[in-house]
């Protein structure tokens, strides 16, 4: 039936002044997030909508009128929850404070649990997925993004894989309060669990110290490696790309648009201060360019005369961090090393 019609906004409650907002903001076609309302608020709400008669048009611009004075007496507002401050703050805290404070707010109930482990790395899962009770493991993976639980799942043996899936199929049940229960319980098992202090593996690391490294060092500490330990040197060869790299791990459709990317002057160094085994890279990236264009390239690289070592492997570095940078932001994906190219790699350190 609904409440007749009303002239003054002196008998109206405040949520029944809110939902005359809300229904007039909708009738414009504006769009409110009203999810982010707590659930009993937003129950509220709808409810008080559903009561609602018939205004007239002066208690609806009254209304109007008292929020929007409301609105203008405000001088700072914040977020109200955890969530919001932390995500104000994004850019501002260190990212152990972000993490401590979202484990502080999902533990003592003022946050959703779910929120930080779904942030939480694929190893970490992965070790919670092992160490946890099938059942739990199901509802986490059951909780996450799909494509992040689709990666967590490859890190697992085949069996516990089996054994997760079909507990996934017995957690349609389960209420919300359990799931918050369940959530703060893998947040305190993954701060259980122990973190190495440095962050990325070490053979990475070195590699990446000795891509920008003068190839006269790079050669030195790689050929120390393999007297020291050949397992780890094998895995630092690896994550290594130098110019020497270019023919085997870029693909000719790329050398264009590689080239473009590589300031003229530096790129003209690089390929006439190649000799010996580097020449094999320069005459790779002019052949994967128009014949007019490599010509007229190969006519300013002898009008450049002869270019110092120094000069030509500072000119190859800056092309090779290009390349880097390109694949970095997805604008280039090197070719993968077959296991018989590796192998050869871990025998000899590649010029360049």
């Amino acid at each position: 039936m609904g409440v007749p019609a009303l002239e003054t906004t002196a008998g109206l409650s405040p949520r029944q002044k809110a939902a005359v907002i809300v229904r007039l903001v909708l009738a414009e076609g504006g769009d409110i997030d009203l999810a982010r309302l707590p659930p009993e608020l937003q129950t509220d709400l709808a409810q008080e909508m559903a009561l609602m008669g018939m205004i007239d048009r002066d208690t609806r611009n009254a209304i109007v009128a008292e929020f929007c004075d409301r609105l203008e007496g405000v001088g700072l507002s914040f977020p109200g929850d955890i969530d919001g401050t932390l995500d104000l703050l994004d850019g501002h805290l260190s990212p152990d404070t972000t993490d401590q404070l979202r484990r502080l707010a999902a533990l003592n109930g003022a946050g959703d649990p779910w929120d930080r482990i779904a942030a939480m790395t694929p190893a970490l899962l992965a070790e919670l997925a092992r160490t946890e009770a099938v059942e739990i493991a199901a509802v986490m993976f059951s909780k996450l993004p799909v494509p992040r639980a689709a990666e967590v799942f490859g890190l697992l043996d085949q069996e516990r894989a089996r054994q997760i899936a079909y507990a996934m199929s017995l957690t349609g049940g389960i209420a919300p309060a359990a799931l918050q229960r369940i959530g703060r319980a893998l947040i305190q098992a993954a701060d259980a669990v122990p973190q190495p202090a440095l962050e990325g593996k070490a053979g990475e690391k070195v590699g990446a110290i000795l891509n920008f490294s003068p190839s006269s060092m790079r050669d030195g500490v790689l050929a120390g490696l393999e007297d020291d330990d050949a397992a780890f040197a094998g895995e630092v060869r690896k994550t290594i790309f130098t110019w020497a790299h270019i023919p085997r791990r870029i693909d000719r459709r790329d050398i264009s648009r590689l080239m473009r990317e590589v300031d003229n002057p530096v790129l003209l160094k690089a390929l006439a201060g190649a000799r010996g085994a580097a020449r094999e890279t320069a005459e790779f990236l002019l052949g994967g360019i128009s014949s007019r264009l490599a010509e007229s390239m190969r006519e300013e690289m002898e009008a450049l005369g002869k270019v110092s070592a120094r000069d030509a492997e500072e000119a190859m570095d800056q092309v090779v961090i290009t390349i880097r940078r390109m694949e970095a932001a997805g604008d280039l994906f090197l070719i993968a090393q077959e296991p018989e190219e590796e192998a050869q790699e871990d025998g000899e350190a590649p010029p360049g």
